[in-house]
């Protein structure tokens, strides 16, 4: 649980209660990166209270918060019997003077950072959800709970996805383990990822490229870095041949040698109930990478 000597960052506590015989928590923290507070969300399973555990953090898809995960997807049940620790960050900036799309729409602005370092006015002011992910998170996860840093998966579902992977290949280093739901497979080539990464990032779309998954895993400068990747998709997905185009993905990791156990599934749709299917094999695909 969060200390008051454990870190420079103070956590404020949102909330906390036991779960499966661990703890869930809720925490927000003041975020120089974004400019704004950030949440985030952690369970503690009960193997934490005998030392240090894996951990897997969970990026969450377009209009999520820290709380869709925990709520939705059932992991807890399962964490618990792995000893696995899960932590899952707001999916953008948020608060007073942090931009939106003009329209409201959900697939741009809050709830909607795409986990990249905006580079466009406005939001290069506050948009700089892959530096929050690569270093305030860690640094609140991993000097707060007790967590293995040297231990520690990333998982993600759609925008999420997206995030994973981009963020997973890029970084071996801080990330061993690595699996996505449906995700964003490119963005050079989904009008999710068009629009969003016009605005973010701008009109060229070389500077595109490192947040682009396709492009990341056809070009990742040691495959052997990366053990399998597990990537489960629906079939029934209504988002399947507009936005998320994992065929592109499937390819470039041949290409590149990446290993990837890419799972289709009849019937199965973009939502929690698909994750929450699935999930329990998710866990164990990272605590086979990471040891129990």
């Amino acid at each position: 649980m969060p200390g008051h000597n454990a870190c420079t960052m103070t956590l404020e506590i949102l909330s906390e209660t036991n779960c499966f015989g661990g703890r869930i928590g809720f925490y927000r923290h003041a975020s120089s990166v974004n400019g704004c507070a950030m949440q985030f969300s952690v369970f503690v399973p009960p193997q934490a209270k005998h030392g240090n555990v894996p951990v897997v953090t969970f990026l969450s898809g377009l209009t999520c918060t820290e709380e869709n995960f925990m709520v939705k997807s059932g992991a807890q049940r399962f964490a618990a019997e792995l000893g696995v620790m899960l932590v899952s960050p707001d999916t953008s900036p948020r608060g007073e003077g942090v931009p939106d799309d003009h329209n409201g729409d959900y697939d741009f602005g809050l709830g909607a950072g795409f986990y990249l370092n905006a580079t466009q006015k406005p939001w290069s002011q506050h948009y700089h959800m892959y530096d929050y992910v690569t270093t305030e998170l860690q640094v609140a996860v991993f000097r707060n709970f007790p967590g293995d840093s040297g231990r520690h998966g990333l998982c993600g579902h759609s925008m999420g996805g997206h995030g994973a992977l981009t963020i997973g290949l890029r970084n071996p280093d801080l990330f061993r383990s690595l699996s996505a739901f449906a995700p964003i497979c490119t963005t050079l080539h989904s009008p999710w990822g068009q629009k969003a990464l016009g605005h973010y990032l701008g009109e060229d779309t070389s500077a595109w490229l490192d947040y682009d998954a396709a492009e990341v895993a056809r070009h990742v400068a040691n495959g052997a870095a990366h053990s399998r990747i597990l990537i489960d998709q629906g079939l029934a997905d209504i988002y399947l041949e507009e936005q998320l185009k994992p065929e592109l993905f499937e390819a470039a990791c041949i290409e590149s040698g990446l290993p990837l156990e890419l799972r289709r599934h009849d019937g199965y749709d973009h939502g929690y109930y698909f994750i929450s299917t699935f999930i329990e094999d998710h866990l164990k695909h990272h605590v086979e990478l990471l040891g129990a």
